[in-house]
């Protein structure tokens, strides 16, 4: 018998599993502030500073917090998860997909690369589903108050997670084996085996990175945004992801169709190289 493949399927989070950002929900409205506000800030003081954005967001969430007299407790970031909304299908997405990947040899493992909140997202109903959230994350005091930056993640680093996932290697803080050599047939998940899910400029050299390495890049639209279609299309023409499609995660949309056919090709694929010499 056939050992099981192991194929991940990794998400971006803002814009893909989830409308808006993560923080707009709970967060920005808990520190009186509106989400255009918040983030027109955040932006203008990275751009005065010639800073990451990531960065100065997450030093913008702690300094807003405190002005607010907002908890900055662990507890009190993974709470601004519960109210979140998920695109139609997501809850579900997870039990379906993983049966019908099952029934065809195949194992699932989800991962979360965002350059949103960790501590948020666990907060999320679908924080369960993932077998490892790579995500922006805060360093805490003795006393469990948050007071500066653990983890950024911008848009170039997202790609060293994608290495991480291929090596099997969970930690982020581990960075001497991902740089050692491994024989492809020695890594836990080729990149052929990867199916990223994205949905913007964030996520173009993760996609394209899993799309030159014969793995299948998915970007994702709003349904309810007329205009991002194309602008994602162009995606496609310039070769950066291979297929587009609304972030609609219900049984039988085009996603979930997709994503079943990537599967069977990840089969087929595996049973011809059984043939090779």
């Amino acid at each position: 018998m056939k050992n099981p493949i192991t194929v991940a399927l990794i998400y971006d989070f803002d814009g893909t599993l989830s409308p808006g950002t993560m923080q707009e929900y709970d967060f920005i409205p808990g520190v009186g502030k509106q989400n255009e506000q918040f983030w027109e800030e955040s932006n203008a003081l990275a751009v005065a500073q010639d800073a990451d954005p990531i960065l100065v967001y997450l030093s913008k969430m702690i300094r807003d917090a405190t002005a607010a007299s907002k908890s900055l407790r662990r507890e009190a970031f993974v709470d601004c998860g519960r109210n979140i909304l998920l695109y139609p299908g997501v809850k579900e997405w997870f039990s379906r997909v993983n049966k019908y990947a099952a029934e065809r040899g195949i194992v699932l493992e989800h991962y979360i690369n965002s350059s949103g909140l960790k501590e948020i997202i666990e907060g999320t109903e679908i924080a369960k589903e993932f077998k490892r959230i790579y995500a922006c994350s805060f360093l805490y005091d003795v006393d469990g108050i948050a007071y500066w930056p653990a983890v950024a993640v911008n848009y170039t680093n997202k790609t060293q997670f994608l290495f991480k996932i291929n090596k099997g290697i969970e930690s982020v803080f581990e960075s001497k084996l991902i740089n050692e050599f491994v024989e492809e047939r020695n890594r836990p998940i080729p990149f052929r085996h990867m199916i990223y899910i994205g949905d913007g400029m964030t996520d173009i050299p993760c996609m394209r990175l899993v799309k030159e390495k014969s793995g299948h890049s998915i970007a994702v639209f709003n349904p309810e945004s007329h205009s991002k279609r194309e602008e994602m299309q162009k995606l496609i023409r310039d070769g950066r992801v291979s297929y587009v499609c609304q972030a609609d995660y219900r049984l039988d949309s085009e996603l979930d169709r997709l994503v079943k056919s990537i599967i069977e090709k990840i089969v087929s694929d595996s049973n011809l190289r059984e043939f090779e010499i």
